[in-house]
């Protein structure tokens, strides 16, 4: 007879034992880490106490070496990898242990060629130099930015500064063409401007430093200027105050700068030790090298915007 549901008799409860390899299952919370992350897990920890408890060093112009890789230089990586996608042409030009001067050609009308140049002989140099930026005045009269910049390591356009780090053994960088380059109309892209008076040659004279001429393609196309506020230029105190295409119509969307294709190239190094440091002085000396260098400059743009082709591959 079937049993209908009230009329169902109980029946003894039956444990069935979940067993592995004959013997009673613990269960385990043991978690696969990857000892990767476990490594960068540690580095973090070990950074962060190194700056709450300051054992960190920093040397006489400010520089920070670990908060700049660590932190800094991380910050813009991406911009240089996956944005600008940056290669670069002849690196092992630049020398691995001794001072020198690494002069290239500025522009972007934001100065973003500074910071991917930094990235490229931080990362891909084999031997992950620091370069140390000569700046001009206006940086260093803004409080944040001027403080950001003695930490990654840059300093102010002078003699004394530009001498001292060069004797040191360390490389540093400059942009002859200041704020004339960076903020030049498109229409004028990839033509070099006039280099100044040539002081950063007679630094590398004194020092006996090489001079390593340095290409930046790709940066003229990030900001295209073709415009200019110039009355509200001079009201902030600003050398130019660019119109884009996209900025200032489109507000804070016009300052996402375009993904063009970059390539970063270094010439053959120009020797400065068969000169006198007192040579420094004489100025028809100092115009000529001024002059080789800027030609050798503007004959490798040409160099290297042959070889990238269209900046921003595979759609121009």
């Amino acid at each position: 007879m079937s049993e209908t549901a009230g009329e169902r008799e109980p029946r003894d409860a039956q444990v069935i034992p979940i067993s592995r390899a004959g013997s009673a299952y613990e269960p385990s919370f043991d978690f696969d880490l990857d000892p990767e992350d476990d490594r960068r897990l540690a580095e973090f920890f070990a950074f962060l106490r190194r700056r709450l408890t300051g054992e960190y060093e920093v040397d006489e112009f400010g520089f920070d070496a670990e908060l700049t890789d660590k932190v800094l230089l991380e910050l813009i990586r991406p911009l240089y990898r996956y944005w600008f996608r940056v290669e670069t042409v002849g690196i092992k030009n630049v020398p691995g242990d001794t001072g020198a001067l690494v002069v290239a050609n500025h522009s972007g009308t934001i100065p973003v060629d500074a910071l991917m140049l930094q990235v490229a002989l931080h990362d891909d140099h084999p031997d992950r130099r620091a370069l140390r930026l000569l700046g001009a005045d206006l940086v260093y009269q803004l409080p944040l930015l001027g403080h950001l910049s003695r930490k990654t390591g840059h300093t102010l356009a002078c003699r004394a500064d530009a001498d001292r780090l060069m004797r040191k053994g360390e490389l540093v960088g400059v942009f002859p063409e200041g704020f004339k380059g960076v903020g030049k109309p498109f229409s004028e892209r990839y033509k070099l401007q006039r280099f100044g008076r040539g002081g950063f040659v007679a630094s590398a004279i004194r020092a006996g430093a090489p001079i390593v001429p340095c290409a930046i393609v790709g940066a003229e196309e990030i900001y295209p200027k073709i415009g200019d506020l110039r009355f509200l230029a001079r009201t902030l105190g600003l050398p130019y105050l660019p119109v884009t295409p996209l900025f200032p119509w489109f507000g804070a969307l016009g300052l996402i700068p375009l993904p063009s294709k970059w390539l970063i190239g270094f010439g053959e190094p120009i020797r400065t030790d068969e000169y006198d440091p007192s040579d420094a002085d004489d100025p028809m000396l100092v115009f000529n090298l001024t002059d080789q260098v800027r030609e050798v400059i503007q004959q490798l743009l040409n160099e290297l915007r042959l070889q990238r082709g269209h900046a921003f591959p595979p759609f121009f």
